[in-house]
């Protein structure tokens, strides 16, 4: 088989996830902003955290349709990372943190949505 023979097929696979990515519901939608902290460590390092800063007037935003907030985090390396049951409250203080790294190099980063519709202009 030729390569342009799988044009057409390439072209319905794209226009499927455009379709599913316009048929998302926008209903209950607020604008947000995400703030983040990140870092990195070295073999053996110790724990490390960091503090993801709070927008001024912002609450975090909770994922569409729950009441869990609108956070998630990503990690490079052997480490285990989550956000801090004692270092987050989620209303003024979020703490993202990762135990001792077990590879050449770590990397962590902590992100949160705000809904900063409530700040006054």
């Amino acid at each position: 088989m030729n390569r342009w023979a799988l044009l057409p097929l390439m072209f319905i696979g794209l226009w499927s996830l455009s379709a599913a990515a316009h048929a998302q519901p926008m209903d209950d939608s607020h604008a947000t902003t995400e703030q983040s902290c990140s870092f990195g460590m070295a073999k053996g390092e110790a724990s490390q955290s960091c503090h993801v800063p709070f927008p001024a007037g912002c609450l975090v935003a909770n994922v569409p349709g729950t009441d869990k907030p609108w956070s998630t985090f990503s990690k490079g390396g052997n480490t285990f990372c989550r956000f801090d049951e004692k270092g987050t409250d989620w209303k003024t203080k979020i703490t993202g943190s990762c135990n001792r790294c077990k590879s050449d190099h770590c990397s962590a980063q902590f992100s949160v949505r705000f809904d900063c519709s409530q700040q006054s202009h």
